[in-house]
C-alpha cells in the first residue's frame, strides 16, 4: 500500500518528569525561604531542569518518518475475533514505542498492543479485532509514543490509516458450527439412512422379512413373486422445502450481548441452511420489515450455500416497524407447497405481538411454522437476582413481567400449532437444529 498521510505529533512531559519536578521544588525553595540571598539555588534548579528536559528532548527518538501499511483481509465477520496486522517501518533506526489503534464503525480492538520494537525493516504489529455490526468499518489511525533516554519527555504521533474493511455476516462461524454438528450422531436422516430403518415415507429397498419386523411393512406383491415374505424399508424423505424468514425491523437491530439480534438470527439461520442443504432439502431465505426486503428462492445442494450467503450479506439494519401482515402473506403467496417456515423475530409484550400471532396462525394453517426468538440473559439474571434496594426491586419486578409476557405469547402460539424456540443466543443454533431434525424425522413437512 502507499504511504499514509501523517498528522503532526505532540510533545509532552511524562509522569516521571512531573514527579521529579514536584519533588525538587521544595528542596530548591527552602534555602531561599531561610535566606533571601540564596535565591540563586532556585534559579539554578530551574535552569538545570530546563537543561535536562531539553537534552532528553534533543536526544530522544524521532517519529516523523514512521510509515505504516495494512496487511490483512479486507473482509471481517460480525462477532468473530479475527487476527490482522500492520507493518510498521522506521527508517531512522531502532526505537521502542508504545502503539494504539483508533477504530470506528462498530469495531472493537481486543487487548493492549503494548511495546513495539521498531528497526529499519518492516515490523509486524499483530491486532485482534471483533466487529459488532455489519457494513463498512475503518481503521482510522495508529498512535505511536516514545520516550527520551531519561524517560522525561514523550513524543506522540498520529499516523492516519483510513483503511476500510467490509464486515459481513458470520459465514465463517456458521460453517464451522455446521461442521461441528455434522460430527455428532444426530444429523443422519438423508445422510446415513441405515440408522433410521422404518422411519420416513421414502422407499429405500426390500429385504427378507424376519420375526419382529412390523407386519405393515410387508410387500405382498414382491412376496408373491418370490414365494417368501419381503418387507419394505423406508428412509427419511429428502427434497423437503425450508424457508428462513428473518425479521430485520427495529427490534432486531437492538444489541444482545454486544451484537445485534439480527446478526444472531442470520448466523443461526445460515447454520440451519448448511445442515438442511447437506441432508438433501431445499432452502430459501427472505428478510422483511415493513415489507419484503430480500428474497432467495429455495436452492438445493451444498454448493448453493453461496447464494444464501450473498442474500444474507445484503440484509440491512432497519428502523421501520415490522409489518407481519404484508410480509407473511407475500411469503405464503409465493409458496403453495407445504413448507417449513422458520420465522426469526422478536417482540416485547402481548400487545405488540398481537398482529404477529394472528399472522403466524394464518400461515400455520397451510405450512409448518417454527418460531424462533432470542432471550436476553441479562433479563433472566435481573429476574432471579435478590434486590438490595428499592431500585433493585423495581428492576426485578420489570424483568419478571417481561418474562411472563413472553411466555404468554409462546403458549398462545403453541396452542395454534406453531412450534416455538426461545433461547439465549449461544443456545439458539443447537435448539434450532434439534427441532428441525425432530420435525424431519416425524415427516411433519
Amino acid at each position: 500500500m502507499a504511504r499514509r498521510n501523517r498528522e503532526s505529533g505532540t510533545i509532552s512531559p511524562t509522569r516521571r518528569a512531573v514527579l521529579a519536578l514536584l519533588t525538587g521544588v521544595p528542596l530548591a525553595v527552602l534555602p531561599a525561604c531561610a535566606d533571601p540571598a540564596l535565591w540563586t539555588y532556585w534559579l539554578a534548579y530551574v535552569l538545570l531542569s530546563v537543561a535536562v528536559l531539553g537534552a532528553d528532548l534533543i536526544f530522544g527518538p524521532r517519529l516523523n518518518r514512521i510509515d505504516v501499511r495494512y496487511d490483512g483481509p479486507e473482509r471481517l465477520f460480525v462477532g468473530e475475533e479475527q487476527k490482522i496486522r500492520l507493518l510498521v517501518t522506521n527508517p531512522d533506526g531502532p526505537v521502542t514505542v508504545r502503539a494504539r489503534v483508533d477504530v470506528s464503525g462498530g469495531l472493537d480492538e481486543i487487548g493492549e498492543i503494548g511495546r513495539l520494537e521498531l528497526d529499519g525493516d518492516e515490523t509486524p504489529l499483530p491486532l485482534s479485532l471483533r466487529a459488532r455490526r455489519r457494513g463498512r468499518s475503518r481503521l482510522d489511525a495508529l498512535w505511536v509514543r516514545a520516550r527520551g533516554p531519561l524517560g522525561l519527555i514523550a513524543r506522540s504521533r498520529r499516523i492516519a490509516l483510513a483503511t476500510r474493511l467490509q464486515v459481513d455476516p458470520n459465514f465463517l462461524g456458521a460453517g464451522r458450527d455446521a461442521i461441528e454438528y455434522f460430527s455428532t450422531n444426530n444429523i443422519q436422516p438423508g445422510v446415513r439412512v441405515e440408522r433410521y430403518r422404518g422411519d420416513g415415507s421414502e422407499f429405500d429397498h426390500l429385504h427378507e422379512y424376519a420375526p419382529g419386523f412390523d407386519i405393515r411393512t410387508i410387500d405382498w406383491k414382491a412376496s408373491a413373486r418370490h414365494a417368501k415374505l419381503f418387507s419394505r424399508e423406508y428412509r427419511a424423505e429428502r427434497n423437503r422445502q425450508v424457508i428462513l424468514a428473518i425479521d430485520s425491523g427495529r427490534l432486531m437491530g437492538e444489541p444482545l450481548q454486544g451484537i445485534a439480534r439480527l446478526d444472531h438470527a442470520i448466523r443461526a439461520g445460515l447454520i440451519l441452511a448448511y445442515v438442511s442443504l447437506h441432508v438433501g432439502d431445499r432452502v430459501g431465505l427472505m428478510s422483511f420489515d415493513e415489507t419484503l426486503r430480500q428474497y432467495c428462492a429455495p436452492v438445493r445442494g451444498p454448493s448453493s450455500i453461496g447464494a444464501l450467503n450473498a442474500v444474507a450479506s445484503r440484509i440491512e439494519y432497519s428502523t421501520n416497524e415490522t409489518n407481519y401482515t404484508l410480509s407473511l402473506l407475500e411469503l405464503a403467496r409465493r409458496h403453495v407447497r407445504r413448507t417449513l417456515i422458520v420465522v426469526m423475530t422478536d417482540f416485547v409484550d402481548t400487545i405488540t405481538a398481537e398482529l404477529m400471532v394472528e399472522n403466524l396462525t394464518r400461515v400455520a394453517r397451510r405450512h409448518l411454522v417454527l418460531f424462533v426468538s432470542m432471550k436476553d440473559p441479562l433479563v433472566e439474571i435481573e429476574e432471579s437476582a435478590r434486590p438490595a434496594d428499592l431500585l433493585g426491586l423495581h428492576r426485578t419486578v420489570v424483568a419478571s413481567r417481561l418474562l411472563q409476557e413472553r411466555e404468554k405469547v409462546l403458549r398462545r402460539l403453541r396452542r395454534q400449532g406453531v412450534h416455538c424456540i426461545s433461547a439465549a443466543p449461544r443456545d439458539v443454533s443447537a435448539r434450532l437444529i434439534d427441532q428441525y431434525l425432530k420435525l424431519k424425522r416425524a415427516e411433519a413437512f
